[in-house]
């Protein structure tokens, strides 16, 4: 009975159909469809890396090298996945920032892109239950996932790797795959002792090991990892987690926490708007006073047309559901912007307006986040009034997001609290 209850929450999680917004790559040789992606077609390949050296380096059925460390689990097929490592074939003096979503925002595209595609992911399929079978590929996997520095590791394979990019919606991209048939770590992983610790308590359910981890400062990527690499949580709990599932699941189970000490506070005094652009993205962030409220707004901005808005949000009083015009977006910006209010120890109602520009491929949700951090670190502008942070709010963005605003749940709540008021 807790298996299921506990596959339910997770499956809620899932990048699911009924989300209205779909990441593609903007490719125009492939269209963001994975089958008909090779290296001799791929502008990205083509363009940022040594294609010939890297033909070279994963030539043998025997691959060797630093994963940052960094794991994949999939979900097709589920519950049996594709699960493996990322091992650095190419540009390995930069392994440390690979998997670092809170380096990745500081770099630009091409060099954080020619990074990632340097990254060659060796994968077996298994079922999600090897996590807690004694399965040798996955308890190696798990090693990998709990360590803090790169470790280098063997894949032996028996055929040539595939030279092909691959891009997913919440997941950072990466590079040539490999069936392996064979995962081994060369080196001891550097364990911390609070991983190894909660790694080993059979009686900590997952959600309360997320909560614990991160308050002993450890990121939500490093968490992700773990949960997605099934060694968090009771031993009935225990298994194989999508990574694009895990990295929804750390931030909703963080975000709700934070979001039930946030509404204890005093209501934010000032108007703020708070800004931010990089990688093809803007997130603007409006606090305003009152209580607890967050709504998402996304934009894509194409040469000859806006799509959108998407939105969706949470009110008082309202029923809380999956966001499903936003989906992973909504949580991975809701967790900065907690942070921030439980920061200066005040709740308030909050716009995220997101856009994304033409040149965008899909990095994954860590650039909301952190793009999201990145704008609540710098001076916010200040005003006098709601009036005044909604006109500026379009002025820093776009006549599109002035319409969009007609429809804010938030706003519409605000406005009619003040009526009652008067």
């Amino acid at each position: 009975m807790l298996m299921r209850l506990a596959m339910r929450q997770l499956r809620l999680y899932s990048e699911q159909p009924r989300e209205k917004r779909r990441e593609k790559v903007e490719c125009n040789v492939c269209g963001g469809i994975p089958r008909f992606c090779s290296i001799n077609l791929c502008p990205f390949f083509r363009k940022l890396l040594n294609v010939e050296r890297l033909r070279e380096k994963i030539s043998r059925s025997s691959i060797y090298g630093p994963s940052p460390p960094s794991i994949l689990v999939g979900s097709y097929g589920y519950p049996r996945v594709r699960i493996g490592a990322l091992v650095a074939v190419d540009r390995e003096e930069e392994v440390k920032e690979a998997d670092n979503p809170r380096v990745w925002i500081t770099r630009d595209m091409e060099s954080l892109l020619a990074m990632r595609l340097s990254l060659l992911y060796g994968r077996e399929v298994k079922p999600v239950s090897a996590a807690r079978a004694g399965d040798k590929m996955a308890e190696n996997m798990q090693e990998l996932a709990m360590s803090s520095k790169p470790v280098y590791t063997e894949l032996e394979s028996d055929k040539r790797p595939l030279l092909r990019a691959g891009f997913l919606a919440r997941t950072a991209p990466f590079g040539p795959v490999a069936n392996v048939l064979q995962l081994k770590l060369t080196e001891n992983p550097a364990v911390p002792r609070k991983i190894d610790q909660i790694a080993g308590d059979y009686d900590l359910r997952a959600a309360d090991a997320v909560v614990e981890l991160y308050r002993s400062g450890f990121t939500e990527n490093e968490i992700t990892r773990l949960m997605s690499a099934g060694v968090l949580g009771s031993k009935i709990e225990r298994r194989l987690v999508p990574t694009e599932w895990s990295i929804t699941a750390v931030d909703d189970i963080l975000g709700k926490v934070l979001r039930n000490e946030v509404k204890r506070y005093p209501e934010m005094v000032r108007y703020q708007l708070h800004q931010a652009k990089a990688l093809y993205n803007r997130v603007t962030v409006a606090l305003i006073p009152g209580p607890w409220m967050f709504e998402v707004l996304e934009f894509w901005i194409r040469e000859d047309r806006v799509k959108g808005p998407y939105i969706d949000a949470e009110i008082p009083m309202k029923k809380e559901i999956y966001p499903e015009n936003v989906g992973g977006a909504y949580h991975a910006l809701r967790l900065p912007v907690l942070e921030y209010l439980r920061g200066v120890k005040r709740q308030a109602a909050v716009i995220t307006v997101i856009e994304i520009f033409p040149g965008w491929i899909p990095l994954g949700v860590w650039r909301f986040r952190e793009l999201a951090r990145r704008a609540l670190q710098q001076e916010p502008k200040v005003f006098n009034d709601l009036e005044q942070l909604v006109k500026n709010l379009v002025d820093s963005t776009g006549r599109y997001v002035e319409k969009a605003l007609r429809r804010s749940s938030v706003l519409s709540f605000l406005r009619k609290q003040s009526t009652l008021k008067i």
